[in-house]
């Protein structure tokens, strides 16, 4: 029995194999239908989508044959795979190569006849081939051979997409892991710069910081586990600030939240999250419910237009006023938080309208659900207007 010849290449041929992660992986029905269509379209016994790899070929997808894989010395593949063409052998017990493969001579099986196309990656390495077999010798026309080469084409683009998902996969939880590390680094840089300092204003300025951390930490764990980088389920990342806010707040105090299933744009999230995070912030320092009461805190947000919607934020605290005759709250426009409040509103072209009720002080942030062409240009908003202030302040 003729082996086959290893390519010149082959300790490079096989690392391009096995970079695409998929020896020994579950069936995919992505490539059993292409064996499948195949054998029907041709009328074959046998199709096999075979990886050759250092001492055997490994079948990815198969139609007609029980084994998922065949030692090298059994691989009529592994001839097939030193030429870019398509290899056929008519009648496998006239030619030396196959004439006595146990596959070929009745020792393993009776396949009679052979086609296979290279899989052929970009980089020129052939990891395998897309074959055919029968069990009695024929020939092939010119259209059935085009089919082949054509289905293989398709079956290498399929690997390559598959490994570009995964590796994009792997990539995407590194950066994760770092991003949630360099998070916390500046998290505790925060609170470790903090517990040092005797201004209250500079305080102030370091905790609307580090709300912005955290709503920022929110914002990445919500994007982390979505396929869609840039939209973010509101329902479940309010969710998602809600426990995180509720975790922060004093004993007693109850923090409930409501979102409609929205999508929205990753930039539009965050200004929200920043709203939800001051708001919330604010309430505690200057809300005071009525004796006996605990302090709630509820946002609820809800689609009221086309491309808009309204975050609702509410509480059920008596707010000290600026002064007697004033009816807005200390912790309006004129004080850090709520600059931050109206600069995340700005910077995606939304606004704000706040006032007290007789149940408490209410919140209205009117936001788009996706940014307009100008909204989207304007990059400056919080991290730069906010955080300017915040330094101010911090001076």
């Amino acid at each position: 029995m003729v082996m086959p010849i290893k390519p010149e290449n082959e300790a490079e041929r096989l690392a391009e194999l096995h970079s695409f992660g998929v020896l020994d992986t579950a069936p995919d029905p992505a490539f059993d239908e292409v064996v499948d269509l195949l054998a029907s379209m041709l009328d074959m016994p046998v199709t096999l989508i075979s990886l050759v790899d250092e001492h055997r070929q490994w079948f990815r997808a198969r139609h007609g044959f029980e084994p998922s894989e065949t030692p090298l010395d059994q691989s009529i593949c592994g001839h097939a795979i030193l030429d870019d063409g398509l290899l056929v052998i008519e009648d496998t017990l006239a030619d030396p190569r196959t004439a006595d493969n146990p596959l070929c001579c009745g020792t393993l099986s009776d396949m009679r006849f052979y086609a296979g196309a290279p899989l052929v990656t970009r980089s020129g390495h052939r990891i395998g081939t897309l074959c055919v077999l029968d069990t009695v010798p024929r020939q092939l026309s010119q259209r059935q051979k085009k089919l082949i080469l054509v289905m293989a084409r398709q079956v290498m683009r399929q690997l390559d997409l598959q490994r570009a998902l995964r590796n994009k996969e792997i990539l995407r939880g590194e950066i994760d892991h770092r991003v949630k590390n360099s998070l916390q680094t500046v998290a505790s840089t925060i609170r470790l710069y903090r517990a040092r300092l005797d201004s209250d204003d500079a305080r102030e300025a370091l905790d609307a910081v580090a709300r912005r951390v955290d709503a920022i930490s929110q914002l990445h764990a919500e994007l982390n586990l979505t396929s869609k980088m840039h939209h973010v389920g509101l329902d479940t990342y309010l969710e998602r600030v809600g426990h995180l806010l509720q975790r922060q707040a004093p004993s007693g105090t109850r923090i409930e939240t409501y979102a409609e299933a929205l999508e929205v744009d990753s930039r539009v999230a965050a200004s929200l999250g920043i709203i939800a995070n001051e708001f919330a912030a604010n309430a505690t320092k200057y809300a005071h419910p009525e004796q006996g009461e605990p302090l709630q805190i509820r946002f609820s947000l809800n689609r009221t237009g086309v491309n808009q919607m309204t975050l609702v934020c509410e509480d059920n605290g008596v707010h000290r006023l600026v002064s007697e005759e004033d009816s807005v709250p200390e912790w309006s426009s004129t004080a850090l938080g709520g600059r931050m409040m109206e600069a995340a509103a700005a910077q995606v072209g939304g606004r704000l309208d706040q006032r007290r009720e007789p149940h408490g002080y209410v919140l209205r942030a009117e936001l788009p659900i996706e940014l307009s062409a100008e909204s989207s240009g304007n990059s400056d908003g919080v991290s730069g207007t906010a955080f300017r202030e915040a330094a101010r302040a911090a001076e």
